[in-house]
């Protein structure tokens, strides 16, 4: 039964809202704060760049997003406010680096009309109150009292019903906003209100400018010494202040965005909807406003936010294509625009559409969107995990291990890779023509297994066999000189650093030993009761050619013990319990902060932070990682050390601010890894698999990896096709050359591998493509795509006409087969029994594919169906239809056969406006709808009465604070059938914030022990802002409010990977499970995604 769901996100929203910059985290550093929706994030400037501090989820849409600096405060605060009528203030506290709530309150009202245009929220410069406008005609004021505390919050009545914009005035003894607002009669004017606080009313204020521009849709208010406001227009751009008033025509656009970049307030960045960015200048003598002027600057994304942080760096924060980090030159380059871009920021939303492929045939799904919108238009390919991009390649069998080595010590790039065999060592170097050739170091011995390899100090490379160390000169590669081990006694395990040798022989010998200038001596030797099972001295300290700590694994104890050096005294000695003797360890430092590694013989690893003067060991996490033996090793990646993990599952494992993270590997079996940074292969890595070895290069290390292919275009619809290994999609390009210009539709082929378009099919004037399907019909196996369109005229409220095209792939390009007039808009298509069903307005028509005479094809109307008010979404399985309707929820019907007629036989009384429908099985569908939610509806067939079996039963609901495109069945990861995450069903679901999400339908007892654990982790972890989870995921809409049933959040749930040791004991404890079985059952989950 698919009743109980996990609802997870794999990929977060990343459309940029709101932007702010200030002094937040202390008052000499200045931050960028940003909200996707329903995250924050704080980020620091430096002179490298922007430096991640904090990304916080909030319980809410985030509608008001404002950095203020009250009275006797050090620092900025941060007042947030949501969707749902909560707001919060917000203080950074460097102790802990997280956010302390100040002040938190509802501001809600139990009648009143939402506005239509969005929540507007402000601050006084001054810092005496906080204005919201939140329902039309009112005006509420949550005033600050002289400490700088927030007091009672009152509304006043505004006469103004249709508001477009509210801000704060500069320099006014009292509070005083300017109101820009449309009229009944569809002029647009400013006035302004002084806010009396003790009488809790308004007074006319100091300017008021009537009938501006019909596309005034902004205003900006100027700071003192100027003061007044400026209001931006489609055409013009006027100033006004009690005295003063200028205005200046521009090009017609749509401004979107604004930044000021004085604190004077003398000049603003403008960014408009074509992505354009101008300069506005006000130009004054002394404190008097004599004009204004604008100059073009270059194109950005098309922003949403403008931000100027400092010295000529400005964010660009996007909503329909990726946010920017821009420089503003002082120069223009060739092409005459003074922008820089310095780095993207990746944004997948507004995701319409998107389909699940398998491009590499590995069984891993991956997903391709249709994102952005506009000219910042484009496909993303997004797939799970770390791809190798293999370089070379050569049969090998039976590796045993392998390391790079430099010809000299101070050598930029690896000569030779070392490769070990169980009774013989082959060196590999690169020769003239960049290839790998067999090659010998003199000093080496080659007829025996070698169990270790370093460049060490002076030009000098060690080799560790069972019975020896040897020193060879790198240059001349003759030996230099050996250290022997005591006869009777072969060396097992050993490591090795610039300057330091450590190695165990068998009866539980442990040796180290230091290397000079042609010399390698024994300093210490120590005897330890149990054999010794894998060692490591990585210099992570102040010295990066010596280490001051030796690792040492141990068997019979299973313990791993840290010695000092070069003493080799003990320090901490840590048992790791059960019977795997652990296999590999690693000293590694990630993001500055020192961690020890011990990988086990049955794929799993613990993690330790260690404290590097007391070698004390904290916060011991365990994860499993695969099934087989671990090897560890450390590689770098873009200036950044990470770890990879050699078995069954290869994981890199990376860190993140300041948290660990893993994310697999794109190859089946990894058994042995090392870094091989050729003049040739610059940054790549060896990989020993069954049989071969590999060299290649990794991607960017990250959870899922996301490839664009720009269009600058929007595209609306994509499916693939299998059979002639193509994508199609519709979509529309706008030509800026005025305003009014119409866009012009295409269908578009697209090649699966290389992703050019090889084909495109122009639709007609006014023609909007609104569905797209790749299917064959019955006795005919050729495959087809067919598209449904819909002709938008400018005087029509709703499509009377549209067509459903046929196309079918020959040599590369699309050949229109048939063609099909509808009275409608074709919403959607799917192929149904070998037939073509499709929603017209508002029924459902099925079309049969049947042979004329001529030996041509026809698409011919079998059966409809009415009784919608517009079909807009459909799925089928076997005879069933569900369809989800602009306004009536679900309904649910069944074709039948004999009679070839469509009949309903079920449907969800509620009114939900549908936003996307999907079968989860039989008997339980999933719905989206346009207030954020999604819920589930049971067929009841087995009901006693009819009244029961005609409806579809509520079964779960949920507040996903999400706006759903599609959902549609698949898997972002490898599915391991060993793995208990491997059977869970799971649907993909894409947003207009870029979130990429995964539904699995879970077990009932799973799903109750996670249902446990999401109460206890919600006593434990709080909102940030004092937000309550549960009020956040109450599913909610204009008629309603109730509680989530049958979803749990996978999000909060996931959390609990991040928690410290005593809260993750402290939620151990109330659920009576250990941490270590909590810790597995959750990474299970994160799995699925």
């Amino acid at each position: 039964m698919s009743v109980w769901n996990y609802v997870v996100t794999a990929h977060k929203p990343t459309n940029v809202t709101h932007s702010c910059v200030g002094n937040f985290t202390s008052p000499q550093e200045l931050n960028l704060i940003i909200a996707k929706c329903t995250r924050v994030e704080i980020h620091l400037l430096t002179p490298q760049g922007l430096q991640p501090m904090l990304d916080v989820p909030i319980y809410g849409r985030i509608a008001t997003l404002e950095l203020f600096h009250p009275h006797g405060e050090v620092q900025d605060l941060l007042f947030i406010a949501t969707e749902r009528y909560k707001f919060c203030v917000l203080q950074w506290d460097p102790e802990t680096s997280e956010l302390i709530t100040r002040a938190m309150g509802d501001v809600s009202d139990r009648i009143g009309r939402p506005t239509d245009n969005g929540q507007i929220g402000i601050i006084d410069p001054d810092c005496r109150l906080i204005g919201l406008h939140l329902y039309d005609g009112l005006f509420k004021v949550i005033p600050f009292d002289n400490k700088g505390q927030l007091k009672e919050a009152f509304n006043i009545r505004l006469e103004e019903l249709q508001v477009l914009d509210i801000k704060f005035l500069y320099g006014c003894a009292k509070p005083t906003i300017a109101v820009l607002y449309q009229d009944n009669k569809d002029a647009r004017h400013v006035k302004t209100y002084e806010v009396v606080l003790k009488d809790k009313d308004f007074v006319e204020g100091p300017l008021s400018q009537n009938n501006l521009d019909n596309g005034a849709g902004l205003l900006i208010p100027v700071p003192m010494p100027l003061g007044g406001v400026i209001i931006i227009g489609e055409q013009t751009i006027v100033y006004c202040s009690a005295s003063v008033f200028k205005a200046i025509p521009i090009r017609p656009s749509i401004t979107r965005a604004y930044g000021r970049v004085d604190a004077d307030g003398s000049r603003y960045l403008l960014g408009d909807h074509a992505g354009l960015l101008h300069l506005l200048v006000i130009i004054h003598e002394k404190d008097r406003v004599t004009g204004l002027k604008t100059e073009f600057l270059g194109e950005t994304s098309i922003a949403s936010t403008i931000s100027y942080l400092d010295n000529a760096f400005v964010f660009i924060g996007s909503s329909y294509g990726d946010s920017q980090l821009i420089k503003l030159n002082l120069q223009p380059d060739a092409k005459g625009s003074y922008v820089e871009v310095l780095e993207r920021y990746v944004n997948l939303g507004p995701i319409v559409d998107f389909c699940v492929v398998d491009l590499e045939r590995q069984g891993q799904g991956q997903v391709v969107t249709c994102s952005g919108a506009f000219k910042d238009g484009s496909l993303r390919v997004v797939r799970n995990g770390i791809g190798i991009n293999e370089q070379a390649s050569v049969e090998l069998q039976g590796i045993k291990g392998m390391w790079s080595l430099r010809s000299s010590t101070d050598d930029p790039y690896d000569t030779f890779l070392v490769v070990s065999f169980i009774s013989e060592t082959r060196i590999l170097a690169m020769n003239s023509e960049d290839e790998l050739e067999e090659t010998v170091i003199d000093g080496f011995i080659s007829e025996v297994q070698t169990l270790y390899c370093q460049n060490v100090i002076h030009n000098q490379l060690v080799q560790v066999t069972s019975g020896c160390v040897r020193l060879v000169n790198s240059l001349t590669r003759e030996l230099l000189n050996e250290w022997k081990s005591p006869s009777g006694f072969s060396i097992n395990v050993a490591t090795a650093n610039a300057t330091q040798v450590l190695l165990a022989t068998g009866g539980g010998h442990l040796v180290y030993l230091e290397v000079g200038n042609g010399t390698i001596m024994e300093v210490k030797h120590v005897q330890l009761e149990y054999e010794i099972s894998c060692l490591d001295i990585n210099p992570i300290g102040e010295d990066p050619y010596r280490s001051q700590l030796a690792v040492v694994g141990m068997w019979t104890d299973i313990s791993v013990r840290i010695f000092s050096l070069p003493g080799l005294d003990i320090i901490t000695k840590e048992h790791l319990g059960g019977e795997i003797i652990p296999r590999s360890v690693l000293l590694c430092a990630f993001e500055g902060v020192p961690y020890l590694l011990c990988a086990l013989g049955d794929g799993h690893l613990f993690n330790f932070s260690l404290n590097m003067t007391t070698g004390e060991l904290s916060d011991r996490k365990k994860i499993s990682l695969g099934t087989q033996p671990i090897t560890l090793r450390t590689f770098s990646s873009k200036n950044t050390v990470h770890v990879f993990a050699a078995s069954d599952r290869p994981t890199v494992i990376y860190s993140s601010n300041k948290k660990m993270l893993y994310s697999n590997v794109n190859l089946k079996e990894v058994n042995h890894m090392c870094p091989f940074n050729s003049a040739a292969f610059p940054d790549s890595l060896a990989i020993a698999k069954e049989g071969e070895l590999t060299i290649g290069t990794i991607d960017d290390i990250q959870k899922l990896h996301i490839r664009t292919i720009p269009l600058g275009e929007h595209a609306r619809r994509i499916c693939h096709q299998e059979q002639s290994r193509t994508f199609a999609f519709c979509s529309a390009r706008h030509y800026h050359s005025g305003m009014d210009e119409p866009e012009v539709h295409f269908v578009r082929l697209l090649d699966d591998q290389t992703f050019e378009i090889i084909s495109s099919y122009q639709l007609d004037t006014y023609e909007n493509g609104c569905s797209i399907l790749s299917c064959s019909f019955s006795d005919d196996n050729n495959a087809y795509y067919c598209v449904g369109t819909a002709y938008v005229l400018p005087e029509e409220n709703e499509p009377s006409k549209g067509r459903i095209l046929v196309f079918t792939v020959e040599d590369g390009k699309l050949q229109l087969i048939t063609e099909k007039e509808t009275k409608g808009a074709v919403y959607t298509l799917n192929a149904f029994n070998g037939k073509l069903l499709a929603a017209i307005n508002q029924k459902i028509q099925l079309y049969k594919w049947t042979l004329r005479d001529d030996g041509s094809r026809e698409l011919q109307s079998e059966s409809t169906h009415h009784g919608h008010i517009v079909a807009l979404y459909v799925q089928t399985r076997g005879d069933f239809i569900i369809v989800g309707d602009l306004m009536k929820s679900i309904s649910l019907l069944i074709y039948k056969h004999e009679e070839g007629a469509i009949e309903e036989c079920a449907r969800d009384y509620g009114a939900n406006w549908m936003t996307a429908v999907e079968i989860l099985d039989d008997d339980i569908y999933l719905g989206a709808e346009n207030n954020f939610n999604i819920f589930t509806v049971r067929k009841n067939m087995d009901a006693a009465t009819d009244e029961e079996r005609s409806r579809l039963e509520v079964v779960g609901e949920y507040h996903l604070g999400e706006f759903v495109n599609r959902f549609r069945h698949g898997s972002l990861v490898m599915r391991m059938p060993d793995s208990d995450s491997g059977n869970i069903p799971t649907v993909i679901f894409a947003t207009i914030n870029g979130v990429i999400g995964v539904i699995a339908s879970l077990p009932h007892d799973q799903y109750l022990f996670l249902e446990k654990l999401q109460m206890n982790l919600n006593k434990v972890i709080k909102g940030v802002g004092g937000l309550s989870h549960e009020q956040w995921r109450s599913f909610c809409n204009e008629k309603k409010v109730s509680e989530p049933r049958n979803f749990l959040d996978g999000d909060l749930i996931e959390s609990f990977l991040d928690l410290n040791r005593n809260r993750m004991e402290e939620i151990s404890t109330a659920m009576a499970v250990p941490v270590e079985e909590l810790c597995r059952r959750v990474e299970e989950l994160t799995r699925l995604h």
